[in-house]
């Protein structure tokens, strides 16, 4: 779910993976746009499309509006849109050197500096890659020799000039500066996928207040809370308030 502001007026994007469906809402749930998987040969030749998320280059950043949807959950692609809807190209991470995405779960367009940039949570490959909004690579980071320090990246929220990461796996939430560098860790509940038998459907008995299980969705609001959904029968809501 993301939102975005046109003029004076707020809307949502969804993603439903199962339906296949990415539909443009009001608040109050009026329909007025959706985008439709793209006429290429992967998806002609019966490849699964299941969308997971939504970003979109807004216009009051200085954007064009283009509408950029993740497959996260099918076959593991990026998709541009104009802001009218129009099918402009795929990326598949093969690209650059970060390599073919795998569960590019999460999409974020990061306004906090000069030259805006796409940033993909590569979630299968335990890494974040960042485009161009044009779809150009630009780099890739969080593992690898000597920067092995990310797990699972699954969404992105963002406060101030920190980058919020839920990591999946990871079970915690990870703070990146401007620099795409870690500055903490937060909730950190290492070994939780190895270790709890049936996770991440555990009990909610053994949930650990202040330790996260299997955090899927972030966002944040303009007073720096941060808010966690977790992915775990009965689902968790987790509200992090500053200090």
């Amino acid at each position: 779910m993301t939102l975005v502001q046109e003029n004076k007026d707020e809307f949502l994007w969804l993603a439903d993976n199962l339906s296949g469906q990415v539909v443009k809402v009001s608040v109050d749930g009026d329909q007025s746009m959706s985008i439709y998987r793209p006429d290429i040969d992967t998806y002609n030749s019966g490849e699964k499309y299941s969308p997971t998320d939504v970003a979109v280059y807004e216009e009051k950043d200085g954007g064009n509006g283009d509408i950029i949807v993740a497959d996260g959950y099918g076959s593991s692609l990026i998709h541009f849109y104009t802001k009218s809807g129009d099918y402009i190209k795929t990326i598949d991470g093969t690209e650059g050197e970060g390599g073919r995405f795998a569960t590019p779960h999460g999409i974020w367009v990061d306004t906090r500096k000069n030259n805006h940039e796409l940033y993909i949570a590569d979630r299968s490959n335990g890494q974040i890659q960042v485009y161009s909004l044009d779809g150009s690579f630009l780099r890739a980071f969080g593992t690898g020799a000597g920067a092995d320090w990310l797990h699972s990246p699954s969404g992105f929220a963002a406060w101030g000039d920190l980058l919020i990461v839920a990591e999946l796996r990871g079970s915690r939430i990870t703070l990146l500066d401007l620099d795409d560098e870690p500055v903490a860790y937060l909730g950190e509940n290492t070994g939780a996928f190895k270790f709890n038998e049936g996770w991440p459907n555990v009990p909610h008995s053994t949930l650990v207040p202040g330790k996260f299980n299997s955090p899927h969705g972030i966002a944040s609001d303009g007073d720096g809370n941060i808010f966690v959904a977790e992915w775990l029968i009965g689902g968790r809501i987790n509200k992090l308030t500053r200090s």
